[in-house]
């Protein structure tokens, strides 16, 4: 019996067998093993303040191996990689052990069109998380990181949180991650089509957007010398719309939006 690839193979006039369409995957998984971490006793974790707790987690968690690989092991440009699975596999036992919560209370996105150097048309987004870790006796701190990535469907937020959640407990947790320094390598990235002042206008006006992000829209129209540019306010005037974005921050910041 013919399989459904090898019949489209045939009426599209190709002859070639199924298997050499099949391409191997560029992603293998972590494969996860038991941080070997007890849990926490009848008792319950002791109650420390949370920095001492933290500590712990710290003095628990001592490494993490690297599990995943991009590519097939010993092809050109294939590495292994530590992702987040692997930081929450380790880090998750022992924040258990120890009475440690991590939450995220507050996270602030951005995204822009860009483009990779082959031209290929794609989406970034750059998140930076507050994080509260609270200890066993309720006390808590407030810490942040960040995450930036490029895709080209609707992976790109999932991905900047995933990547903000692993340098938080991978920094934050002072683990040795054995990588190249960030200056060994570097991603060439094509030309961001510039937008236009106008195509600004409902994100600006909308009140869910930070004060944070109207920060770097105001960043981003200087850069593309659109500051002057006149647009129709949200009263229905003309305004700069620079002086535009400056007034609303202003606002919603009196306003005790950010």
């Amino acid at each position: 019996m013919t399989s459904i690839a090898e019949r489209a193979a045939a009426a599209a006039g190709r002859t070639e067998p199924a298997t050499e369409q099949a391409q191997a995957p560029a992603y293998t998984p972590e494969q996860l093993q038991d941080p070997g971490i007890p849990e926490p006793g009848p008792d319950g974790p002791e109650q420390v303040p949370v920095h001492v707790a933290w500590s712990r987690v710290m003095g628990t968690v001592r490494g993490v191996s690297k599990g995943g690989w991009y590519g097939k092991p010993g092809e050109r440009g294939s590495y292994q990689f530590r992702g987040v699975d692997a930081a929450l596999n380790a880090f998750g036992p022992a924040c258990r052990l120890h009475g440690v919560l991590v939450l995220p209370v507050k996270t602030e996105a951005a995204y822009r069109d860009v483009k990779t150097s082959t031209g290929k048309n794609s989406r970034e987004c750059t998140v930076t998380v507050t994080y509260r870790i609270i200890g066993p006796a309720g006390d808590s701190i407030e810490v942040q990181s960040v995450g930036e990535s490029m895709d080209s469907a609707d992976k790109g937020t999932a991905k900047a949180l995933s990547t903000a959640l692993r340098s938080l407990l991978f920094l934050g947790g002072l683990v040795p991650t054995g990588d190249p320094e960030p200056d060994a390598t570097n991603v060439e990235r094509g030309e961001a089509p510039v937008r236009d002042a106008a195509s600004y206008l409902d994100e600006i006006c909308n009140p869910h957007t930070s004060t944070g992000r109207l920060r770097q829209i105001h960043h981003e129209l200087r850069t593309t010398r659109q500051l002057g540019a006149l647009v129709t306010n949200e009263v229905g005037d003309e305004e700069p719309i620079g002086d535009m974005v400056v007034r609303i921050g202003r606002e919603r910041a009196a306003g005790g939006a950010e």
